[in-house]
């Protein structure tokens, strides 16, 4: 049988699946991520405070000094470890072991008493270095056991880039050093907390009476987007709401900013920011550029995969009904525009870290061309029951996902099980296996053909030798005399033949030559 024959056919179908999945592969490929900001500064980031995307990142991960943003991590350790009722006292230390030149800001003396709450106005509104001093001893004892402290947060939050603080302020040491990457969740976990938010979204505040300022004195807010509400001034931005700014001579122009807009809340980091108004302009255009150029979708309105159908999903080895698994609320992702829910890779993740929530069976992780886009619990029903379990779920990562999928921002751990979701790779799986199939099919349908064939000459042979009053006997005599002379020549048996038939008479031969060239087929085209 001709195999090149058979197969022709089949190759030609592949091909054409080929294309067919080619063009529907570009056709509905992912839109691209945006990421024409045009920032001055030599490292920023913005982030999707919600989703926890990183929107635009620009040496996101470098290390660089970080001045006083890090009184947000400053105000969030304090906030946790203490009541804003309590009442501090500045020490001699706190006001006056501080960095030469680094000033003190509304004149605090050594014995003035501010309750942790004026002290954090102070902080975070006028960025004191006496005010930080005074609440690490505070909090913790010494400053040196409040910046274990705010380390221990550091490794908390799932920073990754080596980030370290050496002092509660943000003055210069070489030791102290952060991400924009790490520096952004630093802040989106301040900003997290109601009161941290609430202090560092306020435009001014009144101090009580202290030494130096008996009538008391106004901490007013430094950041410029945040204070700014000259509709006409280029550092006008309504939907800016908290941040904060920080300088020192190795750190340059630092600025985290926390915005608002449209139900959504994004957070700009800058590091190594140009002379003002520039590190205050880049801030803004990372921020207006999260929010022009990409949206949130809410997972729970839109993920359909796994709580829906009659049939039973499998979550490391144990089986639920879709109608007892629920996504959790408030989850969102965030994706280009221009782009769908459908253009999200997902990820499920069975192996759980250890502040999940307690009726968790999985987690839901995006990604977008390899970028993590957000994230949500795959939750049991209050009232759900598991059909059946196989394993208490606790054991080693099972992993695969419906879609590829990767991570622009690391610190998240699992790996996980996957359940069956209709993607674009499933539909090209099918296509291929549909080829298979259908060649299968034309294989066996070319050999029944060729077996019919074949036994209709044989049929006709034995006919034609009927007609001629001849025998198989002599027929099979004459050709195996025709394979003989073949081999002695190096001929094929019709060369042969033709040999054959100049040596022996004429009318008879010229009969069972005639027959003869049904076998010559047969034979040359090989055993059925």
């Amino acid at each position: 049988m001709n195999l090149r024959r058979i197969l022709r056919p089949g190759l030609a179908l592949l091909l054409s699946l080929q294309l067919m999945l080619s063009s529907s592969l570009t056709a509905l490929a992912a839109p691209e991520w945006p990421s024409d900001t045009g920032i001055m500064a030599d490292i920023g980031i913005v982030i999707d405070a919600d989703s926890g995307a990183v929107l635009f990142g620009q040496g996101i991960h470098n290390q660089s000094p970080p001045a006083s943003i890090t009184k947000l991590l400053t105000a969030l350790v304090v906030v946790e470890n203490s009541s804003l009722d309590d009442m501090v006292t500045f020490s001699h230390d706190a006001v006056y072991n501080v960095e030469s030149g680094s000033g003190n800001k509304k004149n605090i003396e050594e014995g003035d008493v501010l309750s942790v709450r004026d002290c954090l106005y102070l902080l975070l509104l006028q960025s004191s270095n006496q005010a930080a001093n005074a609440l690490a001893e505070h909090v913790a004892g010494s400053r040196d056991a409040f910046v274990e402290m705010m380390n221990e947060k550091v490794s908390e939050l799932g920073c990754v880039d080596d980030t370290h603080f050496a002092n509660p302020s943000g003055l210069n040491d070489d030791t102290q050093h952060v991400s924009a990457y790490d520096m952004a969740l630093i802040a989106k976990a301040a900003f997290d907390n109601q009161q941290v938010y609430e202090i560092a979204s306020t435009k001014s505040y009144k101090l009580p009476a202290t030494i130096n300022n008996p009538n008391g004195v106004t901490c007013t807010n430094e950041h410029r987007l945040i204070i700014t509400e000259d509709e006409t001034s280029e550092l006008y931005y309504p939907a800016a709401k908290a941040g904060k700014t920080g300088y020192t001579s190795l750190a340059g122009n630092t600025l985290v900013t926390c915005a608002e807009e449209d139900g959504r809340c994004l957070i700009s980091v800058i590091l190594k920011g140009q002379p003002s108004p520039n590190y205050f302009l880049d801030g803004k255009n990372l921020l207006q550029f999260g929010f022009e150029r990409f949206q949130n979708l809410s997972v729970p309105d839109n993920e359909t995969r796994y709580v829906t159908g009659e049939e039973s999903v499998a979550v490391n080895g144990t089986e639920y009904s879709p109608s007892d698994l629920e996504i959790e609320a408030g989850t969102v992702i965030t994706i280009p525009k221009d782009a769908s829910f459908q253009d999200a890779a997902l990820e499920l993740v069975t192996v759980l870290p250890d502040s999940h929530p307690d009726r968790a069976v999985a987690l839901l992780q995006y990604t977008y061309n390899d970028r993590k886009i957000g994230q949500a619990y795959l939750l049991l029903k209050e009232s759900a029951v598991p059909a059946s379990s196989e394993s208490t779920g606790t054991g080693e990562a099972e992993s695969s996902s419906p879609d590829s999928g990767g991570s622009e921002a690391p610190g998240e751990s699992g790996a996980g099980f996957s359940l069956p979701a209709p993607t674009l790779p499933a539909v090209a799986v099918s296509l291929l296996v549909l080829a298979a199939a259908l060649i299968g099919a034309y294989t066996v349908y070319s050999r029944k053909k060729e077996a019919e064939d074949l036994r209709r000459r044989r049929e006709r042979r034995m006919q034609r030798l009927r007609e001629e009053n001849y025998t198989e006997e002599e027929f099979f005599q004459l050709l195996n005399e025709r394979k003989r002379l073949a081999s002695e020549h190096g001929q094929s048996l019709s060369s042969a033949g033709r040999s054959g038939r100049r040596k022996k008479k004429a009318s008879s031969e010229k009969h069972i030559e005639d027959v003869s060239k049904d076998f010559d087929s047969e034979e040359e085209q090989g055993p059925l």
